[in-house]
């Protein structure tokens, strides 16, 4: 049985842990060649070193997504790697409590955090995008972009100010982006809730009870799970979907 991304070199960022490493595993066993790409070299090899252990194909790069010299290598090495670029999960990204400013209402946020979270969050991905789009059209203009929200995305949340805005600005360059290359490439935006991660350890450490108490499953994602979506998004299976906010959150927005 073949697997669903079969053929397809697919880029994956933020790939040092967490979503990235679990989704570039799980791009490897569902038949793609894999770039992993991080700011960090050492989980970089990490992850290249569990893939190919489980017996995948991948390669990796390291990247700082703040900075287009690093995007414009990181693609070039996936088409020197591979040959070309089919689908990219742009999905490194920080969260406010990695910046100094977790619990901070929207007026205590310093305006060094702030711009920086935007430069990842937002301008990086935006980067992320320009580079790949312009790599399909380099090779005849087909591809598929999942970008990684959150629940952030699409709602408000208190103290998070800077995350929020990046998050629903995302969004917003996902739909953009949707309209002006529909049909030959796909752009969805993956909104995860909860997942448990490093990332979350903030969060968690201020108010695991309280978050757990708002999750209709009980519990927290696993990595895996927002993997399978993205997974699906890049494939052919995804075909007719574009645009979109695939929230997966275990019932949390349902409330």
């Amino acid at each position: 049985m073949s697997g669903m991304l079969d053929g397809k070199v697919v880029l994956v960022t933020g790939a040092a842990g967490g979503i990235g490493r679990a989704s570039a595993l799980l791009f490897a066993q569902e038949g793609a060649k894999v770039v992993a790409a991080d700011v960090r070299a050492e989980g970089v090899d990490e992850t290249v070193a569990i893939v190919k252990a489980e017996g995948g194909e991948a390669t990796g790069a390291v990247a700082d997504l703040t900075r287009s010299t690093d995007i414009d290598a990181m693609i070039a090495k996936a088409v020197e790697t591979y040959g070309r670029l089919d689908g990219a999960f742009n999905n490194a990204g920080i969260t406010g409590g990695q910046v100094g400013q977790g619990g901070k209402p929207t007026a205590e946020w310093d305006e060094e955090a702030f711009d920086r979270i935007i430069g990842v969050n937002l301008k990086g991905t935006w980067l992320c995008m320009r580079a790949e789009i312009r790599q399909f059209q380099a090779q005849g203009g087909v591809g598929a972009i999942v970008n990684t929200a959150s629940l952030a995305g699409v709602t408000g949340f208190l103290t998070t100010s800077g995350y929020t805005a990046s998050k629903h600005a995302v969004v917003g360059m996902t739909k953009t982006a949707a309209l002006e290359y529909a049909p030959d490439i796909r752009f969805n935006a993956l909104c995860p809730g909860y997942v448990n991660t490093d990332m979350l350890k903030d969060t968690m450490a201020r108010r695991a009870d309280k978050v757990l108490s708002r999750i209709p499953f009980g519990r927290l994602a696993e990595a895996k799970e927002l993997a399978e979506m993205a997974c699906w998004l890049l494939s052919e299976r995804g075909s007719y979907a574009t645009g979109q906010t695939f929230v997966v959150d275990g019932g949390y927005m349902a409330g």
